[in-house]
């Protein structure tokens, strides 16, 4: 089926006022009784306003295919064109209104490890009359960066801290999250058992248990002379709205992985992408400033083609 554009929802608001006008000429409206985003003028002056998107893109063809490819590097074995439409075109969530949550993900495994990419797009709008799409959008945003120690929009910025701050946690728009990744189960349950250890960090980026190197007892130590599991995060200047960037590195029985999130808003939207590698050799752990820079340069694009 073929998605509607996207498209601001400015020529939309302005022809709603028309519409309100005339309604309000003829001494009629079509809005339920007591919808505080009706026909009702009166009404109408209380509520909050809506947000600059109404709809959303495909989330599978939002980011430029070059840049997936470079996000997703191969060993030097070269994919057939099928493969490389299934590796690169993505896979897209399941969602249930694709104007209010859209979602994909991309997967590519070599002889090196497993990279994952996962894109969540979520469109918030206000129930409340008296709070705009946009101030709820500035909401949702602002409890993602809380959760990640984080200062929120109009707080001062702080410089990046080497100190680990908890996992950031979805928002409560509903929808997928990040969406399910297409592992295998025992990948899956590495995957779940890793996360809990990068989530339970202290204040020295160990975790907090008993083992070697800070790491729980019965799981697997952190490489000699490797960085320690935890979790750092830090303010993007200059993306969308506002912006930011949780590093998570953490150990398996499978492997150790780099998970980088990236959260940002744009007006009423508000963008999550999480870009991991996974490596079973623990003797090379994927490396932090590579994954930040790709994962940043996809959330700038991203936002420049939201605006557009």
């Amino acid at each position: 089926m073929q998605r509607r554009s996207f498209v601001p929802t400015a020529a939309l608001a302005a022809a709603a006022a028309l519409t309100v006008g005339l309604a309000g000429c003829s001494g009629g409206s079509s809005a339920p009784a007591g919808d505080p985003k009706g026909g009702d003028p009166a009404a109408l002056s209380q509520s909050g306003q809506p947000g600059r998107y109404s709809t959303l893109p495909d989330a599978c063809r939002l980011p430029a295919e070059s840049t997936v490819r470079s996000m997703l590097p191969g060993d030097g074995k070269r994919l057939s064109g099928d493969e490389a439409a299934q590796v690169y075109g993505g896979q897209a969530d399941v969602t249930y209104d694709t104007d209010r949550r859209v979602g994909c993900r991309w997967k590519r495994e070599t002889t090196a490890g497993t990279r994952h990419l996962t894109l969540d797009i979520q469109r918030v709008v206000s129930y409340d009359a008296k709070i705009s799409d946009e101030d709820r959008a500035r909401e949702v945003y602002g409890e993602r960066a809380l959760a990640a120690g984080v200062p929120q929009e109009g707080a001062e910025s702080a410089p990046p801290s080497d100190e680990p701050s908890p996992s950031a946690k979805p928002g409560k728009d509903g929808g997928s999250g990040k969406g399910g990744k297409a592992d295998g189960a025992g990948e899956a349950e590495a995957r779940r058992a890793a996360g809990g250890a990068a989530n339970a960090v202290t204040a020295d980026g160990g975790s907090g248990g008993k083992g070697k190197g800070g790491g729980k007892g019965g799981k697997a130590d952190a490489p000699s002379g490797s960085p320690s599991p935890g979790t750092t995060a830090h303010l993007l200047d200059g993306l969308g709205d506002a912006g930011f960037l949780e590093d998570a590195l953490a150990t398996a029985d499978s492997g150790v992985h780099r998970d980088i999130t990236v959260v940002f808003r744009t007006s009423n939207v508000v963008v999550t992408l999480t870009y991991d590698q996974w490596s079973t050799d623990k003797t090379r752990v994927p490396e932090s400033q590579e994954l930040q820079d790709k994962a940043h340069a996809l959330a700038e694009e991203l936002a420049d083609s939201l605006s557009e």
